[in-house]
């Protein structure tokens, strides 16, 4: 284990010692050593694969490890289900909501552990103690009795919050609280893990957001290939040596960007309005360049490269690809050498129960078999340059893509827009969820097909990039342009912008910047929904 800052003798609420777990051949854990104080923010850090997740379900009862110990407040702990462990104190909260939508807020916080009497639930202290919940998480005015599918992702999120300090919980897992929330759910969701944290509850969060484990964390320990390899107090040892440890080696400049030579205008959009946004979306595209879209969730981004590509109606205005003009169906902008890598890598990305060979070739079929057949050696074939050069960590091209990491998945759906040749890559959210050494062989692949290979004959590839992650943006882009409330602003040079006033111009801080940007039979007070 690498040699870091030690962390104060104090009595650790958690302690787990040599965890090992295996799945049939495959080593998962091998001899993983976790400690957790009382009343801290413990950032559980690695990349995909690393063994975060299968730590944290031996942890939480979901599955037994194959050695070691584990112990809780001084204890020994080994629950044999979640619900054993929640009864312990412990409790999980998965990036996938565990939530059953169609009970109320309140019979969510208490399932499992309803108070009763005799064969009958005793609903009045049902709906008091969710009360009492509701308020320690933020949401005193919450309904008890409401729908609990009716609420937006954060108010689940902090429902399922609630769930666990109705059951006594003493250590919270949080894994990627974030992926799906806006920048002020965040900063709430921030201040609860203080107020918990400061009421003495350990919370273990797993992020691959290093700047939200800086922000948030106290100590932190970090995971690679099953072992722990580095662990200390955040603050006391720098980010890029922290992504050292994570990938096992310097990642040197994580946002590389090459000399460009921006050529011919490749797509146009003018005045682009879908159903319901965007309003209004003016942009051009250049091969040999990449464009970045910022934009506060829900102000239209998706929607624009959704209604440009053919998934949604086009209302008015038009879109431009090389020489073909007007709206087209996906399978039309396939032809037009348009690939899109949705946001949605579960649901629309990839589909997960068929092989990698199946999800990078699905859209260019031609030429791997006779008469409109696929023969599987073919595929296979087509599929191994791909492979070895992302690289995509797999057993082979047979293997569900369902049994991949996220970064791995992220890799497929992009190879699958090379595969197919295309010459504008719409790339929606390339790098959420996924880790840090992931997220740098993405950056230099944009960053290699931006450039293109004139020895190899390849020509440069137009790019655009759809991310919340500001940081991102101003590494990987030439030019960035931002979406507000549906209106999308001019592209600007990188150089011209910072976080600072990326996110001023999200946040529309100056209305008529918006309203002149609207032709005149567009009234912002009829087409716009009303300031934040």
């Amino acid at each position: 284990m690498t040699a870091l800052p030690q962390p104060v003798a104090e009595a650790p609420l958690l302690r787990m010692r040599g965890i090992e777990k295996r799945f049939g051949a495959t080593v998962a854990l091998r001899g993983v050593e976790l400690d957790v104080l009382p009343g801290s923010v413990h950032a559980l850090i690695g990349e995909n694969g690393a063994g975060k997740s299968t730590l944290m379900k031996t942890l939480s009862g979901a599955c037994s490890p194959d050695a070691g110990t584990m112990e809780l407040g001084g204890e020994p702990f080994f629950p044999s289900n979640p619900l054993h462990a929640r009864a312990l104190g412990v409790c999980m909260i998965y990036q996938e909501l565990a939530l059953a939508p169609d009970l109320s807020v309140m019979e969510n916080i208490l399932l499992g552990i309803e108070p009763t009497r005799g064969p009958f639930i005793r609903w009045a202290q049902v709906r008091t103690i969710a009360q009492h919940a509701l308020r320690e998480v933020g949401l005193p005015d919450l309904a008890p009795e409401m729908r609990t599918g009716d609420l937006p992702v954060a108010q689940q999120q902090l429902v399922e919050i609630a769930r666990a300090v109705a059951g006594g919980c003493r250590i919270l897992v949080l894994d990627e609280p974030t992926s799906s929330l806006t920048r002020r759910d965040v900063e709430q969701l921030f201040m609860l893990v203080r107020r918990l944290r400061d009421r003495g509850i350990a919370v273990i969060y797993i992020s691959h957001a290093l700047e939200e484990v800086s922000a948030l964390c106290d100590r932190f320990t970090v995971l690679r290939d099953g072992e722990t390899v580095g662990h200390g107090r955040v603050g006391e040892v720098s980010v890029d040596r922290i992504i050292a440890l994570m990938v096992g080696r310097d990642v040197g400049d994580l946002y590389p960007r090459s000399l460009r030579s921006p050529g011919e205008v490749i797509l146009e959009l003018n005045h682009l309005a879908g159903v319901p946004l965007p309003h209004s979306a003016s942009l051009t595209l250049r091969r040999g360049e990449v464009v970045g879209i910022a934009g506060l969730i829900g102000a239209g981004r998706t929607e624009m490269v959704r209604t440009l590509f053919g998934l949604s109606p086009v209302r008015e205005g038009t879109v431009r690809v090389g020489t073909h003009r007007g709206p087209a169906t996906p399978r039309q902008r396939w032809s037009q050498g348009l690939g899109l890598v949705s946001e949605d890598r579960k649901q629309e990305g990839l589909a997960q129960s068929l092989s990698i060979a199946d999800n990078l070739t699905l859209t260019r079929l031609g030429g791997l078999g006779p008469w409109g057949l696929v023969r599987p050696s073919r595929q296979r074939a087509a599929c191994r340059p791909w492979i070895e050069s992302f690289p995509i960590k797999c057993r082979d091209a047979a293997q569900p893509v369902q049994d991949l990491s996220g970064g791995n998945q992220q890799k497929v759906a992009i190879a699958r827009l090379l595969h197919h040749d295309a010459e504008v890559l719409l790339l929606d959210e390339p790098t959420r969820g996924i880790d840090v050494g992931s997220k740098a062989q993405i950056y230099r692949l944009i960053d290699a097909l931006a450039r293109g290979d004139e020895a190899a004959g390849r020509a440069p590839k137009a790019i655009l990039v759809i991310s919340s992650y500001l940081p991102e943006l101003l590494g990987i882009c030439d030019r960035i342009a931002v979406m507000a409330r549906g209106v999308l602003g001019p592209a600007r040079p990188v150089q011209d912008w910072n976080e600072h006033s990326l996110m001023l111009e999200a946040t529309c801080q100056n209305d008529a910047t918006i309203a002149g940007s609207l032709r005149p039979e567009e009234s912002p007070s009829s087409s716009l929904p009303p300031s934040p």
